[in-house]
């Protein structure tokens, strides 16, 4: 049997199984737009917690993280900073959150702009917006899953196929499940992911240094400046750090995890969540532990995305491989599902219907938003096969888009002056200089993040149209 053969049949047996509880958990439901976008607003503290992980741990805290540390150093710490951060930011304003849409019957992002300025087009311009950014980020798991499988089949099987296979898996139980499937997969998805980050992230220092402590000298003495600041990099210095761990820290701006809240039982649940969220944050420094072994034990690798995968094809049998990256390949899949699930209701419910048919039923929302899931994975699916960006530019490219949605939401909660007019003015600017900033490589700006300096420009537009207008 070739080396290869083992892990890939391990990754497809897990894959099939994960897509199977996927179908599974949508039986004797109707699939109803409440139940396919919001899973009847009923989950409990598990599947919450669950579901938001699988929304914030992605293939990106797999590969990217590791393959950050690999490749830049210190810089990639803003990772475990704001995932913290993001936690206390989200137990004050996604109870709040969920308490006006329940009280008004809100199941996405947009609709909560409809409702709070009483503009279906602003809705809509978020929800065009939005598709984009979640496009972004679903290009970010596929790319990430064929990058799995062709690193555990020995190459033998290459991107594209491996992404095709996985997309058409995703699209099918989101078609038949809604966010309800999304959920139960990430029962089977965490606990592999946080099985295999255990074994590997505690067992590579000590097979290859005699510990965790000998290791982090070793790659002072080999590499002295990597792991501080900027560290392998020119310019993503401490104001850089800064700047991103407060932008990255609104990930409740992702339309699809601002979406999720509504899917909870109460306002506790929510607060609940973001008290145990935080502990995820240890298998993301064991993912770094991972990371800063492969600097040495597999050096000189062209994409740092596939440290991770590397040393543990060099280090373990390759059944474990094959459990790693079948972890790997849910991580990609969960989050790629939700993704996939909101952009086709954002596409469906708040764009087509305001600006083309504005008489459609709420039946006729949930048909087309189902054919949008086709659609919407096709293109994602083209960008993956035709992208050469690593997984954490991707991110950090979607982060700095849709931190901008912030000031919308925030003063939307607790304003009363805010107006419509300052809501766009504010948006479009945070957008237009976004792109700017990253497509002329000036990111970061004078060494703060784009997406930050962005955001400050939208905070002061918001409120120079909204007061003094």
């Amino acid at each position: 049997m070739s080396p290869g053969a083992v892990p890939i049949a391990i990754i497809a047996g897990i894959v099939g199984l994960g897509s199977g509880i996927g179908f599974w958990a949508g039986r004797k439901r109707p699939l109803n737009l409440e139940e396919w976008v919001v899973a009847g607003r009923g989950l409990g503290l598990v599947l919450v917690w669950l579901l938001t992980a699988g929304e914030l741990f992605t293939v990106f805290s797999l590969l990217g993280l590791s393959g950050w540390i690999y490749s830049r150093g210190g810089p990639t710490l803003y990772i475990l900073a704001y995932t913290t951060l993001a936690q206390v930011v989200g137990f004050f304003l996604l109870p709040a959150i969920w308490e006006h849409g329940r009280a008004h019957g809100i199941q996405t992002q947009p609709d909560f702009f409809v409702q709070r300025y009483g503009s279906p087009l602003l809705g809509a311009f978020v929800a065009l917006a939005g598709v984009f950014f979640l496009i972004l980020y679903l290009q970010l798991q596929l790319t990430g899953l064929g990058i799995i499988v062709q690193a555990a089949s020995f190459e033998r099987i290459g991107r594209a196929p491996a992404m095709l296979a996985a997309a058409a898996l995703v699209a099918a139980f989101v078609f038949t499940s809604g966010v309800r499937g999304v959920a139960w997969v990430s029962v089977l998805k965490d606990f592999l992911l946080v099985a295999a980050v255990f074994v590997i992230g505690l067992s590579l220092p000590y097979i290859h240094f005699g510990g965790i402590g000998p290791m982090f000298a070793a790659v002072a003495g080999a590499k002295p400046g990597h792991l501080t600041m900027p560290g392998a990099t020119a310019n993503l210095g401490h104001s850089w750090y800064v700047s991103t761990v407060l932008l990255t820290s609104l990930s409740f701006t992702w339309p699809h995890i601002f979406g999720s809240a509504f899917t909870a039982k109460s306002g506790d649940t929510l607060r609940w969540n973001a008290v145990i969220m935080p502990f995820y944050v240890i298998p993301l420094m064991l993912i770094i532990f991972v990371g800063c072994a492969a600097i040495l034990v597999v050096p000189h690798l062209a994409n740092g995305d596939l440290a991770l995968l590397m040393v543990v094809r060099r280090t373990f049998p390759p059944w474990i491989l094959g459990v790693v990256g079948g972890a790997g390949a849910l991580t990609a899949m969960v989050p790629a599902a939700i993704q996939i699930l909101t952009a086709s209701t954002l596409l469906a419910k708040n764009l087509c219907r305001p600006v083309f048919s504005p008489a459609m039923t709420d039946q006729q929302v949930a048909r087309l938003a189902r054919i949008a899931v086709v659609a919407i994975t096709a293109i994602a699916l083209v960008l993956a096969m035709n992208s050469s960006a690593t997984l954490v530019g991707l991110l950090l490219m979607a982060y700095a888009g849709v931190g901008q949605f912030f000031p919308g939401i925030v003063l939307g909660l607790y304003s009363e002056r805010v107006t419509a007019a300052g809501i766009f003015t504010g948006m479009a600017a945070g957008f237009s200089l976004v792109a700017f900033l990253i497509l002329t490589h000036r990111d970061p700006f004078h060494g703060i993040s784009a997406g930050f300096v962005a955001l400050v420009v939208n905070f002061a537009l918001v409120a120079a149209v909204s007061f003094l207008g």
